[in-house]
C-alpha cells in the first residue's frame, strides 16, 4: 500500500468517526450548513482521486528528491491532524460537522482559537498539503489543494456569516483580532 493511500485512509477513518459522532442532533440549535458538508466530501473525494491519477500519469511534474518531500508530507499530515483534533477538543460541544448554532452558543477564544479563527480547517489543509507532498508531484499537489482550499473557503464564509449573526459585535471584534487560517497572513 502506498504512503499516500495510507495517509488518505487515516484521514478518511478520522472524518467518518467525526461524522458519525459529531453531527448536530441539537433540538435547540439552528442548522445553517447550506450543504457545505456534502460539497466538501465530494470535492475531497474527486480532488484526491484526481491527484493520485495525476501523480501516476504525469511524471514530468515529479518533484526531485521525492523521499524528502514524502517524509515532509508525513510530518505535515500528522501535524495537521493533531491541530484539527486540538481545535475539535477545544470547541467541545460546540463542534459539529454541520454548521449549527446553539441557542447558548459561545465564542471560544482559547487554545488554537487565540491565534486563528478556523484552526480545524488549518489542520485539514495542512494534512492535505502533506498528502499532496507524499505523492511527490507538484501537479498532483495543486490538483488536490486548489479545489479543496476553495471548498473550505466557502465553508468558512458560511460559518462566519452564521457566527456573526448569532454572536454579533463580539464575533466582529474577534474577526478583527485574528486571521482565518494562517497567523499574521490569512
Amino acid at each position: 500500500m502506498s504512503l499516500a493511500l495510507k495517509l488518505g485512509l487515516i484521514y478518511l477513518v478520522s472524518e467518518i468517526l467525526l461524522t458519525l459522532t459529531r453531527r448536530s442532533r441539537s433540538k435547540t440549535g439552528t442548522k445553517q450548513d447550506r450543504s457545505t458538508l456534502g460539497v466538501i466530501w465530494l470535492v475531497i473525494a474527486v480532488s484526491v482521486t484526481a491527484g493520485v491519477f495525476v501523480a501516476r500519469n504525469f511524471q514530468a511534474a515529479a518533484l526531485p528528491h521525492g523521499r524528502i518531500f514524502a517524509n515532509a508530507g508525513v510530518m505535515l499530515f500528522a501535524a495537521g491532524l493533531i491541530l484539527r483534533w486540538w481545535a475539535i477538543i477545544t470547541l467541545g460541544r460546540f463542534f459539529t460537522v454541520d454548521v449549527t448554532i446553539e441557542k447558548d452558543h459561545e465564542l471560544v477564544e482559547r487554545g488554537p482559537f487565540r491565534i486563528v479563527r478556523h484552526p480545524s480547517y488549518t489542520g485539514v489543509l495542512l494534512a492535505f498539503v502533506g498528502l499532496g507532498l507524499s505523492l511527490c508531484n507538484w501537479a498532483a499537489l495543486l490538483v488536490i489543494l486548489l479545489p479543496i482550499g476553495a471548498a473550505f473557503i466557502h465553508r468558512m464564509n458560511v460559518e462566519e456569516d452564521a457566527l456573526s449573526r448569532a454572536l454579533g459585535p463580539r464575533y466582529a471584534e474577534y474577526m478583527k483580532r485574528t486571521k482565518r487560517l494562517v497567523p499574521f497572513v490569512y
